[in-house]
């Protein structure tokens, strides 16, 4: 059995757990920046949910944050479960009209993201990351 510390090509695991965390990661990073960018407009939209903004500023940092923590693979298991968290909360809290179709679909989209989520912080970010290079440079 080859060491895992070894450096071997990647294998299709590494691979897919990357496509995974590039895809996972985007909807994150794209919303986060969609705020930033616009965030005069943000704060409007916040404001008719009752969001402070303080917590919208959170959000922002958090999507940012935690999207580039999956997409580049550094500390992933705590940008996965932070954001696994974020898509329950969302869920739970902002789409619960289920009479409403879109209302169910935004609900179901975000269990199942936040499912994805909890999966890759259980897994890690494969080896085609930073949190496997600097394991790997720590020996």
């Amino acid at each position: 059995m080859a060491d895992s510390r070894s450096p071997v090509a990647p294998g299709a695991r590494d691979i897919a757990i990357l496509i995974g965390r590039l895809l996972l990661a985007w909807i994150f990073l794209h919303e986060g920046v969609s705020l930033a960018l616009n965030f005069s407009g943000a704060v409007e939209m916040a404001a008719q949910f009752g969001l402070s903004v303080p917590l919208l500023v959170a959000t922002i940092a958090l999507q940012i944050g935690a999207g580039l923590s999956i997409a580049g693979g550094l500390l992933t298991r705590f940008g996965a479960a932070a954001l696994g968290l974020f898509c329950v909360a969302t869920a739970t809290l902002y789409h619960t009209n289920f009479s409403d179709q879109n209302e169910l679909l935004h609900f179901e989209k975000d269990l199942a993201i936040a499912g994805g989520m909890f999966v890759l912080a259980a897994v890690g970010a494969g080896a085609l990351s930073i949190d496997h290079w600097l394991r790997s440079r720590g020996q």
